[in-house]
């Protein structure tokens, strides 16, 4: 992973702790994974307050969403991941990826209840293996993300293709430029 310009502004966690905060099954699925963990107050978890607390590029931000979707006659989650700056094409891409008959975002308490991990920090990593993950093709084209860790006071800072080595995982255009 190449070394962005503002990771002496992170607090990063050492190696033999940057997990042990993170919820378990976020944890487990970093596990081996070249990812670093950054400590983040609360008050600038939020995508905006974190970029302009620690300088990081709104095109480094990756934010996953969990969709809830219709297939089948049975209703499931699925998690995106896209930068911060693009909007999901809910309706279209990520609806006929999902092969869904209906879709929309899941509420804020069906998030945090399905996925284990708190508002503000949802993150790909530790969803339930059965989730399909959507990554958007733009995340690919990073050379770094920084992402959710599955709590509000940490974020991840990692190598998009380590994305891929999460499983359920697509790599679809499914986030257009917000307008």
């Amino acid at each position: 992973m190449l070394t962005p310009d503002y990771l002496s502004r992170l607090d990063l966690l050492p190696e033999a702790e940057r997990f042990v905060r993170l919820p378990n099954r976020v944890a487990h699925s970093l596990d081996g994974q070249d990812v670093m963990v950054f400590n983040v107050p609360d008050d600038a978890s939020d995508t905006d307050a974190c970029r302009a607390r620690f300088g990081i590029p709104v095109e480094d931000n990756a934010n996953t969403i969990i969709l809830r979707f219709r297939k089948d006659g049975a209703e499931h989650l699925a998690a995106v991941v896209a930068l911060a700056g693009k909007r999901i094409d809910v309706n279209g891409a990520a609806r006929r990826t999902l092969a869904a008959s209906r879709i929309s975002f899941a509420s804020r308490d069906e998030a945090v209840d399905a996925s284990g991990m708190e508002y503000g920090g949802i993150t790909a990593f530790g969803v339930p293996v059965d989730w399909p993950i959507l990554v958007d093709t733009a995340v690919l084209e990073r050379q770094t993300i920084v992402m959710g860790a599955g709590i509000r006071e940490a974020k991840l800072l990692l190598a998009p293709s380590v994305l891929l080595t999460l499983s359920n995982v697509s790599v679809v255009a499914v986030a257009k430029p917000n307008i």
